[in-house]
């Protein structure tokens, strides 16, 4: 009886010891099973920051993206900069409104592959499925560059240690959504929608100081990135500049591709969310286009479109333009999350059709 209770004891103690983590395990937590995928589901809010975070990012780039190919044209073709974002914001709402029916259809995810997939064939699905794929690894790379040139624009002393920021930033992302998408949704949330709500800040205060005709013009205006040629505003300058300035509509489609990561029901949370996006990102869009051009921003390297406006709507570089400029960086260096929510799913389907390597 002895030994048996001495044996007993030891089991006991045995279940009680924690097993030692290993530095991978600190790092990036317990490996995730594949059966708990139901447990990593997330919600609507979540959602809005680990998918829209690469649509949202692009308000930051997008309006200056315009201005950097109407500059060659001069100081005075900056004033088709509204027209041409009044255009792609209408055409950006076609797009969501056409991956809103998307959603619907194609509950499983994979948006333009699926769709392709299904109606056109192997080839057109594998094209659209290769673009976005493609697309994916370069938005992590725009969207870290724009983010160190906002960090950059506010503290010029770093604009040496540009690169090492960078690739230090793609390392901490990449940590991050190690450790799952719930998770990383989770510590994504919250800059989020700071970032939104500074946006919203700036550009609100901004229009009513121009209503009240108290916004003035940008002082002390960066050299302009453009050295003005002969180059007149003809139709394609103008198209050029609208291609340009389509980059406010990078990362619309992840939302489609990663419906399976939403909460039931699937199809109804993310079309919402993709709704919230719409609403937002056009907002925020339209109304920085038309300040920008209010206050006589100049396309530069040396200053972005988003330093010059905040610095001139909130008078100078306070506390406010040192929000803004760290919210907006924090956000662009979120938008590369959204390539690491979205590759590794879009990834799998084309693993599941045989043209990627399966698990």
């Amino acid at each position: 009886m002895r030994i048996e209770s001495n044996l007993n004891t030891t089991i006991i103690e045995q279940a009680n010891q924690q097993p030692k983590r290993s530095w991978r395990q600190w790092l990036i937590g317990n490996p995730l099973q594949t059966a708990d995928m139901p447990h990593q589901t997330i919600s609507k809010t979540v959602g809005l920051a680990v998918f829209a975070s690469d649509a949202l990012s692009s308000t930051a780039y997008a309006t200056q993206e315009i201005m950097m190919i109407l500059a060659l044209a001069g100081s005075g073709a900056l004033s088709y900069t509204f027209p041409i974002a009044a255009a792609i914001a209408t055409l950006m709402v076609i797009v969501t409104v056409s991956y809103e029916q998307t959603i619907h259809a194609y509950p499983g995810g994979g948006g333009a592959y699926i769709v392709a997939r299904d109606n056109l064939g192997e080839l057109p699905a594998q094209t659209a499925g290769a673009a976005l794929l493609t697309d994916y690894i370069l938005t992590v790379a725009v969207s870290i560059s724009s983010g160190v040139a906002q960090i950059v624009s506010a503290f010029p002393v770093l604009y040496g240690y540009r690169v090492i920021i960078a690739v230090s930033l793609v390392l901490l992302v990449m940590l991050i959504n190690l450790r799952g998408v719930k998770e990383s949704g989770k510590v994504f949330a919250i800059p989020t929608y700071i970032f939104i709500g500074l946006m919203f800040t700036t550009v609100g205060t901004g229009l009513f100081r121009y209503l009240t005709g108290t916004l003035g013009m940008v002082v002390n205006p960066p050299e302009s990135a453009i050295t003005s040629t002969a180059v007149a505003v003809t139709p394609f300058l103008l198209l050029h500049a609208f291609a340009s300035g389509t980059s406010a509509m990078t990362g619309i489609e992840a939302i489609s591709n990663g419906i399976t990561a939403f909460r039931e029901p699937r199809s109804k949370n993310a079309g919402i969310t993709l709704i919230w996006m719409l609403v937002i990102l056009s907002s925020l869009f339209i109304g920085i286009s038309f300040l920008s051009g209010a206050i006589g921003t100049v396309p530069s390297e040396a200053e972005t479109v988003i330093s010059q406006l905040s610095r001139t709507v909130f008078g100078g570089q306070g506390i406010l333009y040192l929000a803004v400029i760290a919210g907006t960086a924090v956000i662009l260096v979120m938008a590369a999350n959204t390539a690491f929510a979205d590759f590794p799913r879009l990834g799998a389907l084309h693993a599941g059709d045989g043209f990627l390597p399966r698990q």
